[in-house]
Formats: structure tokens, sequence, C-alpha cells
């Protein structure tokens, strides 16, 4: 495992342990860790050693998706339009219902001036979201502020339909 470097807060940097010596879920951390890693190298705009490593987390044949889309991001940031664009590519034919990676091509078309096929990707991605909309973690906070409308909401329909009934009740013994 010589150059592997990672664990509690320790950047993870090329080369990486070869996946016969791994177990599944640990193929799975070191690709979760290169991931975060990569993104924090990129707003680093340190864009050689955020490829690096994801291409070498790429061995692990595990979140080929996640892993080529954020290389097409940091390819965009790079300015290498030509490898942003392989590489949403591939992270399409990874992951066909990817509406970013759809929507990443999209804008990388319409800055290669391909307005046409730029059109095309930013409407499959906006039909993708629509369709298979991203799962989204909340926070134990808000997990309770939703519960609370929630309760809140039915509380409020349940009164309403107690009032409806009431006054059709009150209404109908005033007509006969």
């Amino acid at each position: 495992m010589a150059g592997y470097k990672g664990g509690e807060g320790a950047p993870l940097a090329p080369p990486l342990p070869e996946p016969e010596e791994l177990t599944g879920s640990e193929r799975e951390r070191i690709c979760e860790e290169a991931l975060r890693w990569a993104e924090e190298l990129r707003r680093q705009k340190r864009y050689k050693e955020g490829i690096e490593l994801l291409v070498e987390a790429l061995k692990y044949k595990t979140q080929k998706a996640q892993i080529y889309f954020r290389l097409g991001n940091i390819y965009y940031d790079a300015g290498d339009l030509s490898r942003a664009e392989y590489a949403y590519k591939r992270a399409i034919e990874e992951d066909p219902r990817h509406a970013l990676a759809h929507h990443n091509l999209g804008v990388v078309y319409r800055k290669q001036g391909k307005i046409g096929l730029s059109v095309k990707m930013l409407k499959k991605a906006r039909r993708l979201e629509l369709l298979y909309p991203r799962k989204v973690e909340l926070s134990p906070e808000q997990k309770k502020a939703v519960l609370r409308t929630g309760l809140y909401t039915g509380l409020a329909a349940l009164f309403l339909v107690v009032a409806v009934f009431a006054i059709i009740y009150l209404l109908s013994g005033f007509l006969r």
C-alpha cells in the first residue's frame, strides 16, 4: 500500500491500494474518500491532483458514474472541454439517468458552440430530474420541521373537514 495516504482526515493520494487487496466495502469507502478529496482539490484549483486521484479510483470499478462526473467537473474547470465532454459522456454511459451529467454535458456543448446538442442535453436533463428526482438527506432539525409542518397541516385539514360537516349539519336542521 505504498503511496496510499488516507484515513482520519488525511487526504488521499495515488497510488491507491490494489483492488484485489480490499473488500468491496473498503473499495467503496476509498472511492467515497477519493470523490470527497477530489472535490476539495477542484475547489483549491489543484486540477492535476484531482484528475490523478479520480483516474486512479476508477480501477475499483465502483461508483464509476460519479467518478466520471467529477472528472468532467474538474476538466471543465481546468478549461479542457473535450475531456470534460468525454467524461460526462462516460458518466451517462454508466448511469443513463444521471441528470447532472446530462446538464453539464449540455453546458459543455453550449460553450463549444454546439447549440443544438446543448439544447437537447439540457432538455433531457430537465426531463430526467422530473422523472428521477435526487434523494435529499435531511438533517434531524429539518426532519422535525417537516414533521411539525405536516402535523399542523393535517390538524388544520381535519379541523376544516369537521367545521364543514358541522355547518352542513346545522344548516340541514334549519331547513327542515
